[in-house]
């Protein structure tokens, strides 16, 4: 059975007939060609496919693109301002927060809706709020430091 979606992604409306099974990650990456989003376990836990839905946190491998419809979805690709980094990726880029990347979208979108709650988070709760995605190439520490870079330069 198939479905017609429309979204608002990264402030453009965005419509496609899908299958009726297919999930809001491989929506955005296979219909609308947004391939950071990025698809690890599919299973919920990793994090990597985090984007944001109405601006909370969502893992794209378990919803389905059809629950999304109406909604409004922020992606990796939405994160840049004409362009050019925000400050919260320029300040994961200067603190070395990532090594191969793979984990990054999915951190950032977490870090993302976490400043907007919080703009002043202490390291606990940084830590408390990327407990649910996993990277397997750092200790966190790099990752933690660059989110409370960003939380300076941004509420400065």
């Amino acid at each position: 059975m198939s479905v017609e979606v429309t979204v608002t992604v990264n402030g453009e409306q965005r419509s496609a007939v899908v299958d009726a099974r297919m999930t809001l990650a491989d929506f955005l990456r296979h219909e609308l060609g947004l391939t950071g989003t990025h698809l690890g376990c599919e299973h919920g836990v990793c994090g990597s496919c985090t984007v944001l839905v109405d601006g909370a946190s969502a893992r794209s491998c378990l919803m389905l693109a059809a629950q999304a419809a109406g909604t409004e979805i922020t992606t990796i690709e939405g994160l840049a301002v004409d362009g050019a980094l925000n400050q919260l990726q320029q300040a994961m880029r200067d603190s070395h927060g990532f090594q191969c990347g793979f984990c990054t979208p999915g951190f950032l979108m977490t870090a993302t809706e976490l400043l907007r709650e919080n703009p002043h988070p202490s390291e606990e709760e940084v830590r408390e709020a990327i407990s649910g995605n996993i990277c397997r190439c750092t200790g966190y520490q790099s990752i933690v430091a660059g989110i409370l870079q960003a939380a300076e330069l941004i509420y400065e």
